[in-house]
């Protein structure tokens, strides 16, 4: 990893526990990849963007319905467990 890459990930780690107001380290707890039988969604508000088998590391379980989650790009939101397989 070059050092652009390894600030940029800081960066976005910093600005995950700002908006999130997350306390201590980021810690994935386990990956879980999108239904590739679900339709594409588009993101918004506090939801990810799904794509059919994308592959979203799971931060943290806020409740029964909801998880938050990062994808490839390293952006975070909230998404529901109804598109996602092993939830």
């Amino acid at each position: 990893m070059t050092l652009k890459e390894c600030k940029k990930e800081e960066k976005a780690d910093r600005e995950f526990q700002k908006k999130f107001k997350f306390e201590g380290s980021i810690n994935v707890l386990t990956q879980m990849m999108v239904d590739p039988a679900v339709t594409e969604k588009r993101g918004g508000g506090k939801n990810l963007p799904l794509r059919r088998g994308e592959i979203l590391d799971v931060i943290e379980f806020t409740n029964k319905d909801q998880i938050l989650c990062r994808n490839s790009q390293r952006r975070c939101k909230s998404r529901g467990t109804e598109a996602l397989l092993g939830a």
